[in-house]
């Protein structure tokens, strides 16, 4: 069995709950359009075998419309749902990632204590939140809690809107890149010595700049970038993966697919398996990356 440590869903229940206040939420957002966020027929008819997927919320946020308290409650609506999602539909999701609010930073710790501790796999967090970078000092004791726990974090890219010229194709990767270099800098890895922290994209362009981060960083800074996770979602390129590999070792690298987004209807799932299968490594390698070095940040 392969498991898909990052793949998506909307769910549905959540989705009305801020369209009663953001009626156009979904014009708005162009990615929010995909059926299959929301249709588990859809999802059912073109679910590939032998996988099961780890199911995080789409990059729709409560804290960025709502007050802390309103988008704490949401975040609680929609751990709900997504625990159910995995409970109703077990022979395709393995489990869930959990969302907190992060203009409520007291009512996420509990969140995590209360919800994430006894349910979840862990926590979706994103490279940036309420116009800061994740890794601004305010947003430190989630890091913390995570820590304590030994559970991982989900790190997603989002856009910074300072900026005029985003695009989907390359400055998502900037923006994860960007990201576990702030991390670094933060010095969390030393700071917090069970902190767990998976990269969403292969971890964009830190592998084949791994020269630039060894001669412009200090030693100990060039050795906590090899410390994060990072998953296969990046639509294919089996070389891309072997470098990845090379970087952050065979144990840090794990099937992800960014289902459904990419390859209509659900998502790249085929070409993603098919780039891990044409890689030149070992067969145990491969298979560490399809199950065993998720289930190992499992509990």
């Amino acid at each position: 069995m392969k498991i898909d440590a990052f793949a998506h869903t909307l769910p549905v229940g959540l989705l009305k709950a801020i369209q009663a206040e953001v009626p156009d939420i979904i014009e708005k957002n162009a990615f929010l359009q995909i059926p299959a966020l929301t249709d588990l027929k859809i999802r059912r008819e073109n679910y590939p075998a032998g996988v099961k997927q780890i199911i995080s919320n789409v990059n729709l946020n409560p804290e960025d419309y709502f007050s802390g308290d309103k988008a704490a409650d949401l975040c609680e609506l929609g751990n709900d749902e997504l625990l159910k999602l995995v409970q109703d539909n077990a022979d395709i999701f393995e489990a869930a990632v959990a969302m907190v609010p992060m203009n409520n930073l007291s009512k996420a710790i509990e969140i995590i204590d209360q919800q994430v501790a006894k349910n979840f796999v862990g926590v979706q967090l994103f490279t940036r939140a309420l116009g800061k970078s994740i890794a601004d000092k305010e947003f430190e004791p989630i890091f913390a809690e995570m820590s304590k726990l030994d559970l991982p974090i989900f790190l997603h890219p989002v856009f910074d809107e300072r900026k005029p010229d985003n695009n989907i194709t390359f400055s998502w990767e900037y923006e994860l890149t960007q990201a576990m270099y702030q991390i670094v800098k933060a010095g969390y890895f030393e700071k917090y010595p069970n902190l767990k922290i998976i990269v969403h994209h292969a971890g964009a362009v830190v592998p084949f700049f791994a020269g630039r981060i060894k001669y412009t960083m200090s030693a100990q800074e060039a050795s906590d970038f090899q410390k994060f996770y990072v998953d296969t979602a990046i639509l294919g390129n089996p070389k891309a993966l072997e470098l990845a590999v090379d970087y952050f070792g065979p144990s840090h690298v794990l099937f992800g697919t960014d289902a459904p987004f990419a390859v209509m209807p659900s998502g790249a799932t085929n070409e993603v398996i098919q780039a891990i299968d044409d890689m030149q490594v070992a067969p145990d390698i491969k298979e560490d990356i399809y199950s065993n070095n998720i289930l190992k940040l499992m509990r």
